[in-house]
């Protein structure tokens, strides 16, 4: 008994298997026999032209003052002192 059941069960499977087997093979028909309407062709994308990113400026390096130079003292004029003048030993005269 278990046998004829078990031969009915598969029959009755691969009956069910080929009756879905037709039906894919209409679907694909049906798929073959609609047009597609052609696609509008899309407009190419015009390329972004990145502009170069603009340059940093460099910090300005600080001037580092100095201090101004000391102002040298104007040299003292040395005033040359006329030599003395020379005594002349004086004779001593003799009183007569």
């Amino acid at each position: 008994m278990s046998e004829t059941n078990n031969d009915s069960f598969k029959a009755e499977i691969i009956a069910e298997v080929k009756r879905m087997q037709r039906e894919l093979t209409k679907l694909k028909e049906i798929k073959k026999n609609i047009v597609k309407k052609s696609a509008r062709k899309t407009v190419a994308k015009k390329k972004v032209v990145k502009r170069k990113s603009a340059r940093k400026t460099v910090a300005k390096k600080k001037v580092v003052k100095r201090k101004p130079a000391r102002k040298t003292v104007a040299k003292k004029k040395v005033v040359k002192k006329k030599p003395a003048r020379k005594t002349t030993k004086r004779k001593a005269t003799r009183r007569r």
